[in-house]
């Protein structure tokens, strides 16, 4: 076991079982509260989707703050109300859905990555003579601006998936 946790350490983190503590960079997050902004660069089927949510449970869980997640390129996709997963899987994208809503967080959606991928709310619905909308809260669409500003308001930025 201890030889495990060593491999984990410098991989770069440690999860417990009951996600009691991440390790990052060789530094407990036990020890300081620290504020996390989280990107998500892959859809919900991913593994790095499941990661990124068990990271951010862990964290709020340890006493952090998360001051946003920022859900972009193919992220986007766990957004979306029309996401439906497979009966003998884990529906991640409303696990996220729920995550966000009942911690109360800023779950950004990128605009742009979402309406190349036909992820729109009423607003854009109606902008783009769309026949429907696919995205309700908790989820705000909003720029690249808005990760660049949660990058200069956390102590880290966390990037999951992505090409």
């Amino acid at each position: 076991m201890a030889k495990r946790q060593q491999k984990a350490r410098i991989a770069g983190f440690l999860l417990s079982s009951a996600w009691e503590f991440f390790i990052i960079a060789g530094v407990s997050l036990n020890e300081h509260p620290m504020k996390f902004a989280i990107a998500l660069f892959s859809a919900a089927h991913a593994p790095s989707s499941r990661r990124a949510l068990l990271f951010a449970r862990a964290a709020l869980a340890g006493g952090h703050e998360i001051v946003r997640l920022f859900f972009y390129q193919d992220g986007v996709y766990s957004a979306s109300a029309n996401v439906v997963a497979p009966q003998d899987e884990q529906d991640i994208a409303a696990q996220w859905r729920e995550f966000v809503s009942e911690n109360q967080l800023d779950g950004v959606v990128c605009i742009a990555a979402a309406l190349r991928r036909g992820i729109l709310n009423e607003e854009e619905a109606q902008r783009y003579q769309r026949a429907s909308a696919n995205l309700t809260a908790p989820w705000e669409l909003s720029g690249l601006g808005q990760l660049h500003d949660a990058a200069q308001s956390a102590d880290r930025l966390i990037c999951f998936g992505g090409p």
